[in-house]
């Protein structure tokens, strides 16, 4: 089954997104190079988040400046690397040295597990340049690509080789370049260094759990483009049961709401619909957002699900949805106003 609302292309064609497809505006990063700061790499902690408070202010400013020698990108990586430190990345926040060992994410350098021209994407968004990075914070019992979300996998390339990927994949047609998973969020310093490395005017996805700790949802702020954001849950129960992961519904509404003010960002919500699961997490995910992002968020409300993993264990989950399920979600979908959604 698949619904969509015909009149609705995607991410709206007048939005930031589509603009830098065009050419008429730069991608967010490119603004956030041109911001100049000046720091030390030995200050502390706390000074440095100072000096990129001051930065974001000359960004949203549009106080930008041609080939600074210090810039805002160079900054937020300087920060990012301290927070690996002591690592609270993400919400766990398991403090591991990720220099020294691996953190909760089974991540301690990044690993790439594969890079492509993915088509599989939403349609505004194909051909995807998609990174996908090894390890993940989440422990989902059903996940489709637990090979290498669960498991120590991929090659490490430097951050010159990964934009030097990303140059090529631009110019055989690529529309964005896509960090996903297992999950972004524990390379995200990797991730600030290729940005700082990349010369072509590409929109950067950030395919995520939205799991991000306040610190790294600072960070992201003035690089991603389009948020391409999994709402999983809509209880804290079921994530930790499902995903072993606490506090789940308040850190990715949190999130939600520090990404709708980012500079220039926009959303594309996914939401996979779960077997015996509609009225405890379809309806009110579907419920928040409409009354928090609004009707004209554009969402994926998906029947992907097939029973992977160690799904199997878990009896109301070990089958894939059933018709009525499926027409039940696209009741939901009406019956919250969603104008901008693609169901199936």
């Amino acid at each position: 089954m698949l619904f969509r609302y015909p009149e609705i292309a995607g991410i709206g064609s007048e939005t930031h997104y589509f603009a830098v497809l065009r050419g008429d505006e730069k991608p967010n990063f490119y603004h956030v190079r041109e911001v100049e700061v000046s720091f030390s790499r030995d200050a502390p902690l706390e000074e440095l988040w100072e000096i990129h408070e001051e930065g974001m202010e000359k960004l949203h400013s549009n106080e930008l400046s041609e080939n600074p020698a210090q810039n805002l990108l160079d900054l937020k990586s300087l920060i990012a690397h301290r927070l690996m430190k002591n690592c609270i990345l993400c919400e766990i926040k398991c403090r591991a040295n990720r220099e020294e060992q691996v953190g909760y994410c089974r991540v301690k350098e990044s690993r790439i597990a594969s890079a492509f021209l993915h088509i599989g994407e939403e349609p505004e968004l194909i051909p995807s340049y998609t990174v996908f990075f090894s390890g993940c914070n989440f422990r989902c019992a059903f996940c489709q690509n637990w090979d290498i979300s669960q498991q120590r996998t991929g090659v490490g390339y430097s951050p010159e080789e990964t934009a030097a990927g990303i140059a090529v994949a631009y110019a055989e047609g690529a529309k964005n370049v896509n960090f996903v998973g297992g999950e972004p969020t524990p390379n995200l310093p990797f991730i600030l260094d290729v940005l700082r490395n990349v010369r072509v005017p590409i929109p950067v996805i950030w395919n995520s759990n939205m799991y991000m700790s306040e610190e790294s949802m600072k960070l992201l702020d003035g690089v991603v483009d389009v948020y391409l954001a999994d709402f999983k849950w809509g209880n804290n129960e079921d994530a930790l049961k499902y995903s072993k992961v606490p506090r789940y519904w308040e850190t990715v509404t949190r999130n939600f709401l520090l990404a709708k003010e980012h500079y220039r960002a926009e959303f594309l919500i996914r939401h996979l619909v779960m077997p015996n699961h509609l009225e405890c997490c379809t309806k009110p995910v579907l419920r928040w957002i409409s009354e928090n992002l609004g009707r004209d968020v554009r969402i994926n409300v998906m029947f992907q699900y097939r029973p992977e993993y160690r799904a199997h264990r878990y009896p109301e989950i070990s089958r894939r949805l059933s018709y009525a399920e499926m027409e039940r979600a696209v009741e939901l979908v009406r019956e919250f106003g969603f104008r901008n959604a693609l169901v199936g």
